[in-house]
C-alpha cells in the first residue's frame, strides 16, 4: 500500500517540491522584497507534472528512497508562470515517515531555492520550508514557503504561499 500511494501522493515539491489556490503576485510581482524593504506574498498553484519515487526496498517507505518531482505554477486565472523541480530524501522510514526536501521555484524574474524536512509526507499534511536563496529578483530572497495540499485527484494540486521577509 505505502509504495503505490507515495508514488501516486509523493513530493511535489514541492514542492515539492512540488505539487498548491490562487496567485496573488507571481506574474506582476516587482522587485524583490530585500531591495524594497518590506515582506511580500506571493500565492501560486503547483500541479504535479512528473514524480517518480526510487525506493530502497520496493514494497515499502525506507530510509534513502529518493523522490524526484516537477510542478507547473499557476496563478490564480490558471496561466503558467513557473515551475517547480526538486527531490526528497527519505530520512525516516515507516509509518512516521520524513523527508529531506530541495526544491526550486522558477518564477517570472528569477528563481527561488528552497529546503526543509516534511513528516508523515504521504498523508498530504501541510508543510513549511525555508527559503535559501534565490536568483534575479529574488537575489538574497529569504522567508518560507508554506504548502496546502488543494486536491490528490485526479492530480495533486498544492497551494504555495511564499513569505519573502
Amino acid at each position: 500500500m505505502r509504495p503505490i500511494r507515495a508514488a501516486c501522493l509523493g513530493t511535489a515539491t514541492l514542492v515539492t517540491f512540488l505539487a498548491c489556490t490562487p496567485v496573488a503576485a507571481a506574474a506582476t510581482d516587482t522587485g524583490s522584497s530585500h531591495a524594497r524593504g518590506k515582506a511580500r506574498i506571493i500565492t501560486v498553484l503547483a500541479e504535479v507534472v512528473q514524480l517518480t519515487r526510487f525506493p530502497v526496498t520496493p514494497g515499502s517507505v525506507s530510509q534513502g528512497d529518493q523522490v524526484v518531482v516537477r510542478s507547473d505554477l499557476f496563478d490564480e486565472a490558471h496561466n503558467k508562470v513557473g515551475e517547480t523541480h526538486g527531490t526528497c530524501t527519505t530520512t525516516r522510514g515507516g509509518a512516521d515517515e520524513a523527508e529531506q526536501c530541495l526544491v526550486t521555484y522558477i518564477l517570472p524574474g528569477g528563481q527561488l531555492t528552497t529546503q526543509g524536512v516534511y513528516f508523515n509526507y504521504v498523508d498530504q499534511g501541510p508543510f513549511d520550508s525555508a527559503i535559501t536563496g534565490g536568483t534575479g529578483k529574488y537575489e538574497k530572497a529569504r522567508g518560507s514557503v508554506h504548502s496546502d495540499t488543494i486536491a490528490t485527484d485526479p492530480k495533486i494540486v498544492r497551494r504555495f504561499t511564499i513569505h519573502l521577509v
